[in-house]
């Protein structure tokens, strides 16, 4: 999967994309409801976005089953 569809499902979501509040490459993504925030990087091998759905999960309460509705 790459980042660009990710984000997408995000917005949909309800997450703030943040182009400007990474360093480098990487996106800053905020759930609104508690201001916290991911890092997500331009390059997402398996075991890293395997960790960015753990953390989407740990911020918001979304799983990964919300996420594909959205893709």
């Amino acid at each position: 999967m790459d980042r660009k569809k990710l984000t997408k499902a995000l917005d949909r979501l309800g997450f703030i994309i943040n182009e400007v509040g990474g360093k480098g490459s990487h996106l800053k993504v905020v759930w609104p409801k508690n201001q916290k925030s991911i890092t997500i990087q331009k390059n997402l091998p398996k075991q890293v976005l395997l960790y960015v759905f753990k953390e989407i999960e740990i911020v918001s309460g979304i799983k990964w089953d919300d996420i594909k509705k959205f893709l």
